[in-house]
């Protein structure tokens, strides 16, 4: 392990997405976006939707985060997700449309319109597009 790496695991419910060592991650939570380094303070924080960036000694790999939870640890960060995905396995048209459409149900704003689900929706909608960029 090399002297600036710490592990990672990303697992969701139906496999685990990513295990290795990294030099750093990047995600966004509840409270603003996050960068973690190896000896960062511990603690745990809850996931908003957005880009999840793994810099790893050869690069830089970039994932649709959309809900979970992460322990940071001084040489550890598991991420306990909902749901994560590759670029590969992002269907842009469908993010695209679902963007449009939840756009459309918070411009609507009406009685049976659930802000906080169009809202979400819009948020894991944006997280691909951008991961796809």
């Amino acid at each position: 392990m090399a002297e600036n790496t710490f592990s990672l695991r990303v697992v969701t419910p139906e496999r685990i997405f990513y295990e290795g060592e990294v030099e750093m991650v990047e995600f966004n939570t509840t409270e603003g976006e996050i960068g973690v380094y190896k000896n960062h303070v511990p603690m745990t924080v809850i996931v908003s939707p957005g880009v999840l960036t793994i810099t790893e000694p050869e690069g830089q790999k970039k994932a649709a985060l959309h809900a979970g939870f992460v322990e940071i640890l001084r040489d550890e960060v598991t991420v306990l997700a909902e749901l994560v995905e590759w670029p590969d396995e992002i269907d842009l048209p469908r993010a695209e449309s679902a963007g449009q459409r939840a756009r459309e149900r918070i411009a609507a704003r009406g009685d049976d319109v659930d802000l906080d689900r169009a809202e979400m929706a819009l948020k894991r909608a944006i997280a691909r597009i951008s991961t796809l960029k």
